[in-house]
């Protein structure tokens, strides 16, 4: 059994009502001997239901999440909750307030760190809290990201992929009453880049049905990711009973997408600077060139041409011109479902 985080929280999770307050997460250094950083949290709660578990800025420089969570937050108390929802608007607080990706206090990536070491530095003890004393008591929780700064993306829900039919029925009811424009299925254990130290993988070890998604990037705010957050959180809230409203919820076209093959993603093969030569919503035939890497020593040199080995549609592509070996430049993501027609989340084959 994991032991008792050191983190205190300001406000009761479990008392009926409507409370606002912060995490202390214990901070002892030179400028202030008894310190803590407070992280601010709110939760609703009345009577019996699921818990809901909203977080965002588990990395400091993507602000859709913290922006839709932050308004979430203000009208609160005006909103007919059945059961309990727990926010976060800045998990790695310091990182946000930064507007760093990796915490400017230990270097870490909290979204590499769960599920986290009680013992551990500040970002370490942040992962251990939410993976040991949040996600227990969360039936569902969605993690909102976006590119951050060093990438763009084209507002995207992600949704595991379980081969438990039961699962998959859940997913399928939360995604149609999310009702994204776009839904792109991964390995919600690991992370692109293999590491399984990662928000989903703490989720789904608590049995928590989690959703995450790219909802923008560039350390802007994009008002189409925003847009489609509000929406689609309150959407859900609703389909899962902690929101109870009479607001109906439109039906969309869905488009279905798979980012499950290596070859939908480029990466730099060495130093220099990046020219793309594909835009967000292209659509991209097998073999498509993704851009021309140039070295600024040797500028007569003829740049290195990288590219996409799938075809599929552009979701994602590199902000920083200046590259180094290995970063990602961009990926795109392939169809599941033919897209002549309105599709159903509900009973969708799986890649």
């Amino acid at each position: 059994m994991s032991q008792k985080s050191m983190i205190s929280c300001s406000i009761s999770l479990e008392d009926e009502g409507v409370r606002f307050g912060h995490l202390r997460v214990p901070h002892s250094v030179h400028r202030s001997a008894y310190g803590h950083i407070p992280i601010p949290i709110a939760v609703a709660k009345n009577g019996d239901g699921p818990t809901l578990l909203l977080t965002g800025g588990v990395h400091g420089d993507e602000y859709e999440g913290p922006i839709v969570l932050t308004k979430l937050m203000q009208k609160l108390e005006k909103l007919p909750v059945s059961g309990r929802v727990i926010i976060l608007p800045s998990v790695n607080h310091p990182a946000y307030l930064a507007g760093t990706r990796t915490s400017p206090i230990d270097g870490l990536n909290l979204n590499r760190t769960f599920p986290g070491n009680r013992n551990g530095s500040v970002t370490q003890i942040i992962a251990h809290f939410v993976a040991s004393e949040l996600l227990p008591l969360a039936d569902y929780a969605i993690d909102m990201h976006s590119g951050g700064s060093s990438l763009q993306y084209l507002p995207t829900l992600l949704a595991p992929r379980w081969d438990d039919p039961e699962d998959m029925q859940i997913i399928d009811g939360l995604i149609a009453a999310f009702a994204p424009t776009r839904v792109a299925f991964f390995d919600s254990r690991r992370s692109p880049d293999g590491e399984d130290r990662v928000f989903g993988n703490a989720a789904y070890h608590n049995k928590c049905h989690f959703l995450t998604g790219e909802f923008g990037g560039g350390s802007s705010v994009n008002p189409k990711g925003v847009g489609e957050l509000q929406d689609g959180i309150a959407g859900l809230m609703r389909h899962i009973g902690v929101l109870r409203d009479d607001e109906p919820s439109a039906p969309a076209y869905i488009r279905f997408l798979s980012m499950n093959d290596d070859g939908l993603f480029a990466f730099a093969p060495q130093a220099g600077v990046f020219e793309p030569v594909f835009s967000l919503g292209d659509e991209l035939p097998e073999g498509a060139l993704a851009g021309r890497i140039y070295d600024p020593v040797n500028p007569w040199l003829p740049p290195v041409e990288v590219h996409f080995k799938s075809a599929g549609l552009a979701i994602c592509v590199r902000t920083f011109a200046l590259v180094e070996a290995g970063d990602c430049l961009g990926h795109l993501a392939s169809d599941l479902v033919n897209r002549d027609g309105p599709v159903r989340a509900s009973g969708l084959k799986r890649c």
